[in-house]
């Protein structure tokens, strides 16, 4: 088989070498770049990557991809699209062909979204973006999706092959929200582009628009997926608490948990509230009905915090207020285990040992 990596870039240096390691078990591998100034086009070049440079204006990430795509030839069997701040496992290669067919149009395979300091997972899904090559395209300005336009696809499912994901915090996003508004004015009925507007009035702190969105979103005819109702409402309780409106807060929070209790993340987010409220009670309950579920669902829904030292920090603050030392120092104990190195979970712990020793 022949397989192909192409990806898109902009001032990629510091992940040229790391990224180009683990994409090197493709036979050929096309960037194309949108407009460095740094030294990634040389780096790439040294390396033997096939670079086209060419800007796209005005920016839209569905034309850069599909921009990418076209460089790939057509007698590629496989297509492999990745970012530069993601890195596969050794070895995909092997595991892709040994269930790849004939038939086979596209691949669903392990995506370790956020890692922790130990390099371990946090939130994992499956990602789809290995396909061949006839029949498929991008759309959409921002949150790019992978179409296929020639019927029904034959979707395999590969769990082994495990692409990490190591995000620059320094990247800016200013881009995505005047492209999630260009998305939405484009397909106003679609129920994603509308929870990802909503999403990113949030981040910007635009309550009352992100809250108004969100609504819009639950109310659309195709937004069915409860996992991602659950985030809208969860967002959406976000917004109220910010806006000191704790009544509605706590009410959007419980519909968010009614509507996917399987899911940590409306636990998590209520016991914030009542952790601001300082309803120490509350926040114990909560966090032990999260910590019930087990399951870490394949979704890129899951927040960071659900499966992080987070849970575990606040039952040992609230342990600590109820006046209950030794748990508060056993739980800040599995919070350290994840940070060792925290000072504040260090300095909470050296307060917990000094209550309980009294």
């Amino acid at each position: 088989m022949k397989i192909c990596v192409y990806a898109i870039s902009k001032n990629e240096e510091k992940f040229v070498k790391k990224w180009y390691q683990s994409m090197k078990e493709a036979d050929e591998i096309y960037v194309l770049d949108t407009g460095s100034t740094d030294q990634t086009v040389p780096l790439l070049k040294q390396l033997g990557c096939h670079v086209v440079e060419k800007e796209i204006k005005p920016w839209r990430f569905d034309v850069a991809r599909n921009e990418s795509l076209a460089l790939v030839p057509d007698d590629c069997d496989i297509c492999v699209c990745t970012d530069f701040d993601e890195v596969f496992e050794e070895g995909w290669r092997k595991i892709l062909e040994s269930q790849w067919t004939d038939s086979t149009t596209r691949c669903q395979y392990t995506y370790h979204w956020s890692l922790d300091s130990n390099d371990r997972p946090v939130v994992s899904f499956y990602l789809n973006q290995i396909h061949k090559k006839e029949g498929y395209s991008w759309t959409h300005p921002v949150h790019e999706v992978l179409s296929y336009s020639l019927g029904d696809e034959n979707v395999i499912i590969c769990p082994n092959i495990i692409l990490k994901h190591y995000p620059d915090a320094t990247k800016s996003r200013s881009s995505y929200l005047p492209l999630l508004e260009l998305s939405v004015q484009e397909a106003p009925l679609d129920d994603r582009n509308m929870h990802y507007l909503g999403r990113e009035y949030m981040y910007y702190g635009m309550w009352d628009k992100a809250i108004e969105t969100l609504k819009k979103h639950l109310c659309l005819p195709t937004a069915l997926w409860k996992d991602e109702r659950c985030a809208s409402m969860r967002f959406i309780g976000r917004c109220y608490k910010e806006l000191k409106n704790y009544d509605e807060a706590r009410a959007w929070y419980l519909l968010a948990i009614k509507e996917a209790p399987y899911l940590r993340d409306g636990y998590v987010e209520k016991a914030f509230l009542e952790y601001e409220l300082e309803n120490y009670k509350e926040v114990e309950n909560l966090c032990f009905q999260a910590l019930e579920i087990t399951t870490h669902q394949k979704t890129y829904i899951n927040e960071v915090f659900s499966w992080d030292q987070t849970i575990y920090d606040l039952l040992s603050i609230s342990a600590y207020y109820l006046g209950r030392y030794a748990q508060a120092v056993y739980f800040v104990d599995i919070a350290l285990s994840y940070l060792p190195d925290d000072e504040r979970l260090l300095n909470n712990r050296k307060i917990y040992k000094e209550k309980e020793s009294l």
